[in-house]
């Protein structure tokens, strides 16, 4: 049984309408890459074997072009394969590229001023990072741009940023069209502000929480540089939130009041692990659940112990074409 079937048998105990699914082409769609270093070549780990690759067919056209380059620059240079272990890739809708070069050993002038020449030469940026240690040849953010370049997104070259470049634009549209009556707002694992930006112009308040204290970052360099007013944040984690809600007070909340938003709707990205009880227990507290999800069994566990909500419509994301992974968005009604 494929990945689609296994999840429409799944769900059809609480959903029984035709689900509509969202195919990405099989190749140059990852907007983001990560690969070892070993034996002079970018090394993946697949069914527990070694895979070597001197280019990736799944990357973006940008990065598959330029990683033998790459490749070629590292292994010429003692200086830059000594106890180099992990090679990471970001681009962006223009195709500029951001490369991270991550060692286990201190870096010295040496390696700075051999990056920085190879940065003229690619004509691209680079990070050199090691332990409590960062280098960046240009700015330590990357920028994007997301919803028909609408705004103006960052990112670190160590935060969570969706992959797939044709299928984000698909599933940002899907949150948008399921937001009916919108008043304020709250939004659990928000990264760097993938669906909260775009959603700034549909609600009248946001307030998001993210754990990640880079993605914060970004998040609040975007608010400012797009000029939002209505998006407030703070690095919580889902057990924090939970605590939130039931009375705690956090002094990094600053002057944030919950009872100064009246809330529709909660969004909800949780990692594979899904959702927690406590954080469950909150969520069934909001009128209108939007549930992305990227683990369709965690997913399947969830929506089955929230049944103070009726499942109103789901939409399937093939973001990694040709693997077991599916991406969710749901829509979930107080009964």
């Amino acid at each position: 049984m494929n990945k689609f079937n296994k999840f429409y048998n799944n769900i059809s105990e609480y959903y029984s309408k035709n689900i509509v699914t969202n195919f990405s082409p099989s190749n140059g769609y990852r907007l983001r890459c990560e690969f070892g270093y070993y034996n002079n070549s970018y090394l993946m780990h697949k069914n527990d074997k070694k895979i070597y690759l001197e280019t990736f067919e799944n990357a973006a056209s940008c990065i598959q072009d330029l990683m033998p380059k790459i490749l070629n620059q590292i292994n010429i240079n003692e200086s830059l394969k000594e106890k180099l272990f992990q090679i990471n890739f970001r681009s962006n809708v223009n195709d500029d590229v951001m490369v991270s070069l991550i060692y286990h050993k201190k870096i010295d002038k040496n390696l700075i001023e051999i990056i920085k020449d190879i940065s003229k030469y690619l004509k691209i940026s680079f990070i050199l990072r090691s332990k409590n240690y960062l280098y960046s040849t240009e700015s330590t953010y990357f920028i994007d741009y997301i919803h028909n370049d609408a705004f103006k997104i960052y990112q670190t070259d160590n935060c969570f940023f969706q992959p797939n470049k044709f299928i984000l634009p698909k599933m940002i549209n899907t949150v948008i069209s399921l937001i009916d009556d919108p008043k304020d707002l709250f939004e659990l694992y928000c990264g760097v502000g993938t669906f909260t930006l775009p959603l700034s112009k549909i609600f009248i308040k946001i307030l998001a929480t993210e754990n990640n204290r880079n993605s914060i970052k970004c998040l609040n360099k975007a608010i400012i540089t797009n000029n939002i007013n209505n998006i407030s944040n703070s690095r919580l984690s889902s057990n924090e939130v939970a605590d939130l809600f039931m009375g705690k007070i956090f002094k990094r909340m600053g002057d944030i009041n919950l009872s100064d938003y009246n809330f529709s709707h909660v969004l909800v990205d949780p990692p594979r692990s899904g959702l927690d009880d406590k954080t469950i227990e909150i969520i069934k507290n909001f009128k209108n659940i939007i549930y992305i999800s990227c683990n369709p069994e965690t997913y399947i566990d969830n929506i089955r112990s929230i049944t103070s909500h009726n499942v109103k419509y789901v939409e399937l994301f093939d973001q990694f074409p040709n693997t077991d992974h599916l991406e969710i968005i749901s829509l979930l009604s107080a009964k």
